[in-house]
């Protein structure tokens, strides 16, 4: 019989024989692949969703709510590479919070990012589909999306990418790098070109009509704001993955937090870019579309002043955007997913790697079938049950991502403050410049954009959605989930005190003969 031992409201069993050996990555990325994988991640959001924004809010509103989401992200990438530095294993957003408050509020927080990423990489396939259609249809003038079969699109995204993302850590970093630099050169070509061309009226970024009483640059008021920052997490949402990199990392406690802050300085200044040119090119209220209709503001940026057939070559590149977002967001939900499945909060199956390319294949297949499933429900099975929601696809989707996102991030931010004061001599190889009081200004910005999403009655699908999807994994969490629990590292690090949980220097079952009181393996 396996011996077991309780801790925390949660009971542990052996690993056994084996368990980590079929469960290992393989070290391959240094600091600059890293970046690359947490730009490659996030780029996809200054080609399309954002605009989104600009119908509830306004250019104004969104501005400053850009400017407000960027002080968030850097205090708050700044934390997260302390806690990274100290906990060099896998697990991320969900280790932390499991050392700073449990297991229950492990399992809340890696839940949170696992719907996070797992429907973001279906709206990026969504977005994606879209521009393929569009160049394709271009080009050949056959409209697979018009016929009913986008379904057909996005099964060749998921297939394609989730066989590149097993191929192995070493390709994926590789592959994330070169679509990242890619994608930044298409949006530095639209800028020059539409420089080039006169195309830019900066008049045009307020041409949304106000509302009785409001101005020009906030035309819904200032409540605008609120709503905004939702939309603003976009042109930064993932780039917190990069603690999941940590076990395929060569130096994760110096990498990681360096990766970090150069990866928000330049996602900042492309969301600006973005945010100042596409819209004087085309005019804002030209990019306000209902949450849901399929939008290429990008591409309508470069038809502005381009033929439409050299458009769609350039959206061609555009697309290239989008697929590397896709590429670093599956690469965040398979190591979400295997992190919290080695440590038996999901199914262990789930966190077996291939015995040549050392990647975990099984989450990957399973959060693309997720994937591919909620793409159906919205965009197919809702409207057919309900015709007046038949274009809230991308809100719901969209939103049901940034609602997780927003929840781990408060989360991760209270985890900071508690780690500091519950763990004092843990070592800390980096520490953040902007400590204690930037986790709480970066988790007070993120419950504000909670906020945003609560108040803003349009995406009450998207809220109600993932609080029952919530409450379902917590429940059957707290029934069957916290008594299978394996003292992975990320485990090991929280009941240690972080005295133990670096694999890189102990292996991956330094604990075992101290808490099951027999010999190490």
């Amino acid at each position: 019989m396996t011996d077991t031992k309780r801790a925390g409201g949660a009971t542990y069993t052996e690993a056994g024989a084996g368990y980590f050996e079929k469960r290992s990555l393989k070290r391959t990325a240094g600091v600059w692949g890293l970046w690359g994988l947490g730009i490659a991640a996030v780029i996809s959001g200054d080609f399309s969703g954002w605009n989104v924004g600009l119908g509830t809010t306004g250019w104004g509103g969104l501005l400053i709510a850009t400017l407000i989401i960027i002080v968030m992200y850097f205090t708050m990438i700044f934390s997260i590479g302390e806690m990274a530095a100290a906990q060099p294993h896998t697990g991320g957003a969900y280790s932390f919070a499991r050392a700073a408050m449990g297991p229950f509020g492990g399992f809340v927080t890696g839940l949170a990012e696992t719907i996070e990423y797992v429907v973001t990489t279906a709206v990026i396939v969504l977005f994606s589909a879209s521009y393929l259609n569009s160049i394709v249809t271009t080009f050949t003038g056959f409209d697979l999306s018009g016929a009913g079969f986008a379904w057909v699109w996005w099964i060749v995204l998921f297939a394609v990418f989730i066989w590149l993302n097993s191929l192995g850590a070493a390709v994926g970093f590789r592959f994330a790098l070169i679509v990242a630099i890619i994608s930044m050169a298409v949006i530095l070509l639209f800028a020059v070109l539409a420089l080039a061309n006169g195309a830019v009226d900066f008049s045009r970024l307020l041409d949304i009509a106000p509302a009785d009483g409001e101005s020009s640059f906030l035309p819904f008021g200032v409540i605008g704001i609120l709503y905004s920052l939702p939309f603003a997490i976009w042109f930064f949402l993932g780039i917190e993955e990069l603690p999941l990199a940590a076990e395929e990392s060569n130096s994760p406690a110096k990498d990681i937090p360096k990766a970090g802050v150069w990866g928000v300085v330049t996602l900042a200044f492309f969301a600006l870019v973005i945010l100042f040119l596409n819209p004087a090119v085309t005019g804002s209220n030209a990019l306000t579309v209902s949450p849901g209709d399929g939008d290429e503001p990008l591409l309508a940026g470069f038809r502005a002043f381009l033929p439409d057939s050299v458009a769609a070559l350039l959206a061609l590149f555009a697309l290239i955007g989008l697929l590397a977002s896709l590429q670093g967001i599956m690469f965040a939900y398979g190591r979400n997913m295997y992190s919290l499945s080695r440590a038996g909060y999901y199914p262990k199956f789930l966190s077996l790697t291939g015995t040549r390319h050392k990647t975990p294949w099984v989450a990957l297949l399973v959060g693309g079938i997720l994937g591919f499933i909620i793409l159906l429900v919205v965009a197919y099975i809702v409207p057919a049950i309900n015709p007046d929601a038949a274009g809230a696809a991308t809100g719901v989707i969209l939103f049901i991502a940034v609602f997780g996102a927003v929840i781990s991030y408060m989360m991760q931010m209270v985890s900071f403050v508690v780690l500091r004061r519950k763990f004092p001599n843990a070592s800390r190889p980096y520490k953040s410049p902007t400590g204690v009081g930037g986790a709480i200004v970066a988790g007070i910005i993120a419950l504000g954009a909670f906020l945003g999403i609560v108040f803003n009655g349009v995406f009450g699908l998207a809220v109600i959605t993932f609080l029952v999807i919530f409450v379902v994994g917590i429940v059957l969490f707290a029934l069957i989930g916290r008594h299978r629990l394996v003292l992975s590292p990320e485990e090991e690090y929280a009941i240690s005190g972080g005295a133990h949980g670096d694999p890189q220097k102990e292996g991956y079952d330094a604990m075992e003969g101290e808490v099951f009181g027999k010999e190490k393996k």
